[in-house]
C-alpha cells in the first residue's frame, strides 16, 4: 500500500483552507498521506480518486460536501479501498448519518482512531448513491440552489430554495412498484415528491429516516401526496423533530427494489445531481462501500 491519500475538493465550502490544516491534523494522529490532491475543478474530483484507488493509495480520504462522495463512490464501492471523510460541505448529511464529526480535527481523529464498516449504497438504475435519490420537487430545489445561496448562508440554503422551488412546482401521477412483491403496487394522483432513501438525513440535516441503518439491506421509499398548505408545513416541522413519516401527506415503504413511473417522465435527482429519468429502478447494493466511522457510531456494524 501506498499510504493515505488525501482528496480535498478546494470548490467546496471549507474546501480552500482545509487541505492544509487536514495533513497537519493526519500526520500528528500517525496518518500516513502518500499523497495529497487539493482539487480546483470539482468536474476531476472523480478522475482523482480513480486514480489513487489504481495507485494501491488506502485509505481514500476525501473533503467534500455529499456530492463530492457521491461522484466519486462508482470506484469505491465493492472495493478493498477504504473511505476516510472529511465534512468539508454544506450539508453533510451522509457524515452526520454515519455519526462523523463535522470539525475537521474530530473527523481527522475519526479516521485515525475509528472503526472501518461496511455500508450499503443505494443504485438508480446503474448510478450509485450515498444518501438519496429524488423526483419532484427536490429536482427544482436543486436548480434553484446556486453556489451563492450555498456560500453564504450555509444549511439555511436547503429550505430557501425549496421554498421558491415549491412556488413552481406542478403535481404530478406516479406509480410504484415492488418487483420482490414486498408491497403491493401503489399509484397516485398528485405527488409533490417521491425519495428513496438510503441514509437517515437530507436536505442539511431533516431527519427522514431516524431509525434506519446503512447496513439494513433495504431502502426507505417516501411519496409525499400535494394536499392543503398547512399540511405541507406540517411536514416540515416533522423533518425537523423526526416524525415526518406521521404525516397524513407521507406514504413510507421499506424495501430493497422499487420502480418508479410517472406521467409525464421526469427527471432524477441523484444525491443532487440529476442522471436519470423516470421510469427508474431502484434497488440497494448491500454492503458496498467500506468507510471509517467513530467508536460508537450507531450507523453501521463493525466490519472487523
Amino acid at each position: 500500500m501506498q499510504g493515505a491519500a488525501l482528496i480535498v475538493n478546494a470548490r467546496s465550502r471549507t474546501g480552500e483552507r482545509a487541505f492544509e490544516e487536514a495533513t497537519k491534523l493526519l500526520a500528528a494522529r500517525g496518518v500516513e498521506v502518500g499523497a495529497g490532491f487539493p482539487v480546483q475543478d470539482p468536474s476531476r474530483l472523480a478522475e482523482t480518486v480513480r486514480s489513487a484507488v489504481l495507485a494501491g493509495h488506502d485509505p481514500i480520504i476525501i473533503g467534500g460536501g455529499d456530492g463530492s462522495v457521491s461522484s466519486t463512490v462508482d470506484f469505491l464501492a465493492h472495493h478493498h479501498s477504504t473511505l476516510g471523510l472529511l465534512p468539508l460541505g454544506t450539508a453533510n448529511d451522509f457524515a452526520r448519518t454515519l455519526e462523523i464529526p463535522t470539525s475537521l480535527e474530530g473527523a481527522c481523529e475519526t479516521i485515525a482512531r475509528g472503526n472501518v464498516v461496511d455500508v450499503d449504497l443505494g443504485l438508480a438504475g446503474d448510478n450509485y448513491y450515498v444518501n438519496v435519490a429524488s423526483v419532484g420537487l427536490s429536482v427544482a430545489a436543486t436548480h434553484a440552489l446556486s453556489p451563492f445561496l450555498k456560500k453564504n448562508i450555509g444549511p439555511l440554503a436547503y429550505p430557501v430554495a425549496a421554498l421558491k422551488a415549491f412556488v413552481q412546482h406542478e403535481p404530478f401521477v406516479g406509480r410504484l412498484t415492488f418487483p420482490d412483491g414486498d408491497h403491493a403496487s401503489v399509484e397516485y394522483g398528485r405527488l409533490l415528491q417521491v425519495a428513496v432513501g438510503n441514509g437517515r438525513f437530507y436536505g442539511g440535516g431533516m431527519i427522514v429516516a431516524p431509525g434506519s441503518g446503512m447496513d439494513d439491506g433495504t431502502l426507505d421509499v417516501y411519496a409525499i401526496v400535494l394536499g392543503r398548505t398547512r399540511d405541507l408545513f406540517g411536514i416540515a416541522r416533522y423533518l425537523r423533530s423526526g416524525d415526518f413519516v406521521k404525516s397524513e401527506s407521507v406514504d413510507h415503504f421499506r424495501t430493497s427494489r422499487v420502480v418508479l413511473e410517472t406521467e409525464p417522465d421526469l427527471p432524477v435527482n441523484v444525491d443532487g445531481e440529476l442522471v436519470a429519468h423516470t421510469p427508474e429502478e431502484f434497488s440497494v447494493a448491500p454492503n458496498a462501500l467500506r468507510v471509517i466511522v467513530p467508536e460508537g457510531s450507531t450507523a453501521a456494524r463493525y466490519d472487523g
